[in-house]
């Protein structure tokens, strides 16, 4: 019986400080959450959701059965969160996105919420199967923006529908999606969606046909496009004709040592008063612990990839320092060669009433004059001495190719005044 196999890789990106999104794939649920609501809260309802779902993992009769325990998990998550926020009025505010598949023989049962993203990737082309539960997508279901303008609208971030505690019963997004041999499905959170965008998505899945290479290629694509916010992957490929699954995987905050960890920092950091026993309640332990220490081929990768990109921007560094420097050098050359060539000039001109040799050229930049008299007081020409026509030329100004040439026409100009 065909099976599906999976990939999941995630990183906290270029700015944040932690990871508030998590993922699990498995044999048949695959799942991404990206967290909101402070450096704790998402992480804590990003953990309690997928720590929730990971029950959801098995197999079912039919796409209805799937749907409906979807369906119901999502929203026993979401009143989880909305549990911890009352024992934890720190956390007000939090919640998570949603977005997953269970496969269903050759059917996938699609649940979304938030501004996560499923795709599909089938011959060459790429399609979003989810939409955007935003304020600009809203804006581009009306007609107000395009798409185009959604991308760079300031209230792009703005979130309409999410997990968390906003809302006892929050709408969710449920579909099924017909599964085909060669398909390549990709569960991401905006991190990755929003430096990439669509054509770069697609550009890489076409380009890079193994699942774990093209998993860490979109993570580490994503970290040289800025990676502002936390950047999860899971690429998906069902109806695989081989009898070994891969390992379930659990990333990013629900799989951090202890999924109370983030809980324990508000404790820590606060008055509260009840225990890290008594917020147990509202987490659920994590299954398969060995799983979550797994290594795969595309952790390997990725690690392979961050590294030869990170020699790449070394050397790019290397390389503009270098040219930088070169072009200074050059400049100064060119400098320094000019003033050079400055001074190597002499004309003959007019300084206070007489006519004297100049060492330089007639011209100056700003305060900064490229030439200086050179001649002794007492062997300049006054110019009332000269007829009309010889004090003009001179008041113009008489180049020279050498000190000994202007030092000669001087010297003419001495006997023509004294004549």
């Amino acid at each position: 019986m065909p099976i599906t196999h999976a990939t999941l890789l995630t990183d906290r990106g270029r700015v944040r400080l932690n990871n508030q999104d998590s993922g699990y794939i498995g044999t048949y649920l695959f799942v991404v959450a990206d967290g909101m609501g402070g450096h704790a809260g998402g992480d804590i309802a990003s953990a309690i959701t997928i720590n929730r779902l990971t029950e959801l993992d098995r197999e079912y009769e039919s796409t209805e059965a799937a749907a409906s325990a979807f369906h119901a998990a999502l929203l026993e998550a979401n009143r989880e969160l909305t549990n911890t926020v009352l024992d934890y009025p720190e956390l007000t505010g939090m919640g998570t996105t949603v977005s997953g598949m269970i496969v269903v023989r050759d059917q996938a049962v699609i649940a979304h919420i938030g501004d996560s993203r499923i795709y599909r990737y089938r011959n060459t082309q790429l399609s979003q199967i989810t939409k955007d539960h935003t304020f600009v997508q809203r804006l581009v279901d009306l007609g107000r923006i395009t798409p185009q303008e959604a991308l760079v609208h300031p209230r792009r971030s703005v979130i309409m529908r999410v997990l968390g505690d906003v809302e006892a019963n929050p709408e969710i997004d449920l579909s099924t999606e017909t599964l085909e041999p060669g398909d390549r499905w990709m569960i991401c959170s905006d991190g990755v969606s929003g430096p990439l965008g669509d054509a770069k998505i697609a550009e890489i899945l076409g380009n890079t046909p193994d699942r774990d290479r093209a998993a860490a290629t979109i993570i580490t694509a994503t970290l040289e496009a800025g990676a502002p916010d936390n950047c999860t992957c899971a690429l998906i490929d069902p109806l695989i004709d081989e009898e070994e699954p891969t390992p379930v995987k659990i990333s990013g905050s629900a799989a951090e040592e202890g999924a109370l960890d983030p809980v324990r920092r508000v404790i820590d950091q606060t008055t509260a008063r009840h225990s890290l026993r008594a917020v147990a309640q509202h987490l659920r332990p994590r299954p398969l612990e060995t799983a979550l220490t797994t290594e795969t081929n595309a952790d390997e990768y990725l690690r392979e990839l961050i590294a030869e990109s990170r020699h790449r921007t070394l050397r790019r560094r290397i390389a503009g320092a270098a040219l930088l420097l070169a072009g200074a050098c050059l400049a100064l050359l060119l400098v320094w060669g000019g003033w050079n060539w400055t001074q190597r000039q002499y004309y003959v001109g007019p300084e206070n009433g007489y006519a004297t040799v100049y060492q330089g050229i007639n011209a100056n930049l700003g305060p900064i004059r490229f030439s200086h008299p050179v001649t002794p007081d007492h062997k300049r020409v006054p110019l009332r001495d000269l007829t009309t026509t010889t004090r003009t030329s001179v008041e113009r100004t008489i180049p020279y190719g050498s000190q000994k040439a202007a030092n000669a026409a001087l010297s003419r100009l001495r006997d023509e005044a004294d004549s």
